[in-house]
């Protein structure tokens, strides 16, 4: 299984009104092979301080073991060299097959990051696979490319480059206004 890149999204909400359309639209990438959640973390805390945690992940179990395999490689690499890919590989596939596959932060880091979250709202953590990307990706390496840099544009942004309108800027930078409590 060929792996895209991955990618670290979090996401705040004012005031949440979660219909499952998030969820569904993730659902849906997945399904035309566009991304792959490889691990979500849904945080909800209430009016009155209360939080509620959700992990969500739509990899299949073989992909998870699959990618258990790849971050054990690498982790067996990072600690051992080349000798400890084969071991470090095991690990990682046996570690997914008995707990899942959970990427995220450890508890206390995830514990500190909620303390910050104001009541009455949400955030979500979504470590994204663009599976779209793996042919485009190998085709940069075969040119001997590489990536120097990447990020969102803002829709504001855009309007400079004549790319929107006012009114799509506008409409399209609602998340990033809500984030920032606008």
């Amino acid at each position: 299984m060929a792996i895209g890149p991955v990618q670290l999204i979090v996401l705040g909400f004012n005031h949440p009104e979660f219909h499952g359309e998030v969820i569904a639209e993730l659902e849906r990438l997945r399904q035309s092979d566009t991304v792959r959640v490889i691990d979500a973390l849904a945080v909800y805390k209430d009016k009155a301080g209360e939080i509620e945690v959700e992990h969500l992940s739509n990899l299949t179990e073989e992909e998870a073991i699959e990618y258990g395999t790849k971050i054990g490689a690498l982790i067996g690499l990072g600690i051992e060299g080349e000798e400890g890919i084969e071991a470090g590989a095991l690990a990682g596939a046996e570690t997914v097959r008995e707990s899942g596959l959970h990427v995220m932060p450890s508890d206390e880091e995830v514990w500190d990051v909620l303390a910050e979250i104001p009541n009455d709202t949400a955030a979500a953590l979504i470590l994204l696979e663009h599976h779209w990307a793996v042919p485009l990706r190998d085709a940069i390496l075969r040119a001997n490319g590489f990536r120097i840099s990447d990020g969102f544009i803002s829709p504001f942004d855009l309007i400079a480059l004549g790319l929107h309108t006012a009114e799509e800027a506008k409409r399209l930078s609602v998340l990033e206004q809500s984030r920032n409590g606008r």
